[in-house]
């Protein structure tokens, strides 16, 4: 469960940086340069093909986790107080975890399937228009706040737990890593949300 967390944070790195080319405001030039390039590179290709094996496995060994948690106590606790000991985003990494898959599902749609059609028709596809058009609808941008909102509660506990899952728990670097794994949500969220918003507000054209 850790491991393809933290492959899943290596693609976030990479997705962010990508998009945040449309930061430039250069009418879309470098962010389609980005877009095409990840489109059509063979070795971005099959690293592509990894990251649904990573995101199904993650998918799978939640589930797996949960189903196991449960077993281990098919009758619960009489009394739980879990603000006790843990924060409440910890204690709801499923239901976090099920926002982003109907977030992913919406966003593979959007932007993934119209790219990946082109790529096939070898047709050139303008993906910042298409994200133009898709953020100048107010309910597509509510729905990513949403989604990336849910994101950065699930990496705020995800990210150093996935070290301490790995074996990487240690009193002199454990606080640093979840310093940095704080930043790095809320850094990576904040870089997400601004994407529809600037868009949806006309800031970025």
């Amino acid at each position: 469960m850790g491991s393809t967390g933290l492959f899943l944070v290596s693609f976030l790195i990479v997705h962010v940086s990508i998009n945040s080319l449309i930061f430039l405001n250069d009418s879309g030039e470098s962010f389609n340069a980005g877009a095409h390039f990840m489109a059509h590179n063979p070795v971005i290709r099959i690293v592509e093909i990894g990251l649904f094996a990573g995101l199904i496995a993650h998918i799978v060994q939640a589930w797996v986790l949960t189903n196991e948690n449960k077993k281990a106590r098919p009758v619960g606790y009489a009394m739980v107080d879990g603000a006790a000991n843990s924060s409440w985003y910890s204690r709801s990494m499923g239901v976090l975890g099920s926002l982003l898959l109907i977030f992913l599902v919406v966003h593979l749609g959007n932007f993934w399937l119209p790219t990946k059609q082109a790529v096939f028709a070898h047709e050139e596809h303008n993906t910042f228009e298409n994200m133009k058009q898709v953020f100048s609808q107010w309910y597509f941008v509510l729905l990513y706040l949403v989604g990336v909102i849910a994101l950065c509660y699930h990496l705020l506990h995800g990210f150093q737990s996935a070290f301490q899952s790995l074996g990487m728990n240690h009193k002199k670097y454990t606080p640093s890593i979840k310093k940095f794994g704080i930043w790095f949500s809320i850094i990576v969220c904040i870089l997400f949300a601004a994407m529809p918003l600037t868009m949806f507000l006309g800031i970025i054209k």
